[in-house]
């Protein structure tokens, strides 16, 4: 249990430290529905990366792990190609950092979000934008295929999805206790965010690429 919640951590970081739903609920806490718009999003966001996460995590239980000196074959090149695709999805990042494109429409469209609309705006998200998603089926593959019983499997989910979800969940919290004295720290954040998306993104990329390839080429070979 302790290595496959070891595996998974960065995993959970990465999805944590990802810019664009800090921004979006920075936003939200932002807009004329602060209160409804940011608890939409934070539970939007959680039941996605559950659901996405749980999916890959019952579908990896039928790959076979019962190689005695290590990860079966069929994991570790899951991996491999997983960390393949993270790479390559750090390289487009970092490719346009300095482009100066116009905000997306989303971002435009955060003020008339509500309660319902955010539901749905943070589960797509964090289920389907494909940067958060190589990261969930990473985590996934990591559980599913560990060997561990269901219980287990069911621990390091919910734990991976409160620590993937925790910088949404925070700033919702913290806003709902002190509005006020968040509102200046979450204009700084926010511009900050804006500035450095891609580059954060690119390194974050890189890294849980660099990892779960790692793993995979170890298993592999």
């Amino acid at each position: 249990m302790g290595s496959v919640i070891g595996e998974m951590l960065p995993l959970a970081v990465g999805v944590a430290i990802s810019p664009i739903p800090i921004i979006a609920v920075i936003l939200m806490l932002l807009s004329k529905r602060a209160g409804g718009a940011s608890a939409g999003f934070g539970v939007g966001w959680i039941a996605g990366i559950l659901v996405a996460t749980g999916i890959v995590v019952l579908l990896a239980g039928g790959i076979d792990t019962a190689d005695s000196d290590g990860p079966s074959a069929t994991t570790s090149w899951v991996k491999v190609v997983l960390g393949v695709l993270l790479l390559l999805l750090a390289g487009r990042q970092w490719r346009g950092r300095n482009a100066h494109a116009e905000p997306p429409k989303w971002m435009q469209a955060i003020d008339d979000l509500s309660f319902v609309k955010s539901i749905g705006f943070g589960f797509v998200l964090a289920a389907v934008n494909p940067k958060n998603l190589l990261l969930c089926v990473s985590a996934g593959v990591v559980i599913g295929s560990s060997g561990v019983s269901g219980g287990e499997q069911g621990i390091a989910l919910v734990v991976f999805t409160v620590l993937a979800g925790s910088t949404v969940l925070v700033p919702v919290v913290a806003y709902a206790v002190a509005a006020d004295k968040m509102r200046g720290t979450l204009d700084n954040l926010k511009v900050w965010l804006q500035a450095n998306n891609a580059a954060v993104m690119s390194v974050l990329l890189l890294v849980m690429g660099a990892v779960v390839l790692g793993k995979g080429l170890g298993g592999a070979f």
